[in-house]
């Protein structure tokens, strides 16, 4: 089982991302994907930026996927989308089930995002048909699905990728919740989710962490901790283990692995259990 690093879901500056990326080039992650996933009015860095730091890496010796919105809601957003699908030189990572037809009509082959509704071995036989050659398994299923699913794909023909370790995209809206608690509308927003770069936390009314605001998108206000499950997804025949990024100590935590993740207050793995997400077992 290899190790691999998903897209980054906050809004950080140009500058920061840049170097994020510089840093994943010199470690041994093998596996990186790249691009906006949560909301278009982010615009730090344009497509041909982010098409850049994809060559830069390949260069490196990387496999590259470039991540697309998902929620598409406009013209501008599908023209966009596009462009990733068309770009003639990397894999996709289809959020969307838009992305997923365009994939299918240019005959390219494409990773189904754990955004997409794939739940049962029909479906993953589907779009495996049409061209998918892995997917990421939706947060909030288990280990005992995963064990199922495997077994109705046999003989499989398609990789599996495991969330395992990182904040949990739980929702996205079309509304944008984090500028309007800034008092903000979502169309002049002034990209005000750049304040917080491991999104916004809230808590209940006892003071207790719930779910975290990115722009557009919910959160766990807890991460997804799978670290110590890793030999057990290797006997499954889990091909990649996911680390979404917070911050550059992401890039260490994949370098290690595999390794147990350091103990921290705001672990839980409950979905992996068949418990509520924010369980920790």
């Amino acid at each position: 089982m290899k190790t691999s690093l998903g897209p980054i879901q906050y809004c950080w500056p140009k500058e920061k991302v840049v170097e994020f990326y510089e840093a994943v080039a010199q470690s041994s992650v093998p596996l990186v994907y790249l691009g906006e996933t949560v909301c278009s009015r982010r615009r730090e860095l344009k497509f041909s930026d982010y098409l850049a730091l994809a060559q830069m890496l390949k260069a490196a010796g990387k496999e590259v996927v470039l991540s697309t919105l998902t929620l598409i809601e406009a013209q501008s957003e599908f023209l966009e989308l596009k462009k990733q699908v068309e770009n003639g030189e990397f894999t996709i990572e289809a959020n969307d089930v838009g992305a997923i037809y365009l994939a299918k009509e240019h005959g390219i082959p494409f990773v189904c995002g754990p955004s997409i509704n794939s739940y049962n071995a029909a479906t993953l036989k589907k779009f495996a048909s049409w061209g998918m050659q892995r997917f990421v398994m939706p947060l909030e299923l288990s280990k005992a699905w995963l064990t199922q699913v495997l077994d109705d794909l046999a003989p499989r023909q398609v990789e599996v990728e495991v969330f395992g370790h990182g904040f949990m995209p739980l929702a996205h809206s079309a509304r944008c919740f984090t500028a309007r608690h800034k008092g903000l509308t979502k169309d002049k927003c002034q990209t005000i989710c750049i304040e917080n770069p491991e999104g916004l936390l809230v808590q209940t009314q006892e003071d207790q962490p719930l779910l975290r605001l990115n722009g557009i998108q919910t959160q766990s206000a807890n991460y997804m901790d799978l670290c110590d499950q890793q030999t057990q997804m290797q006997a499954l025949g889990v091909d990649y283990f996911r680390i979404s990024p917070s911050s550059l100590a992401s890039i260490a935590l994949a370098d290690k692995l595999p390794a147990k993740s350091a103990s921290h207050d705001r672990q839980c793995n409950g979905y992996w259990h068949q418990l509520p997400g924010l369980a920790l077992s």
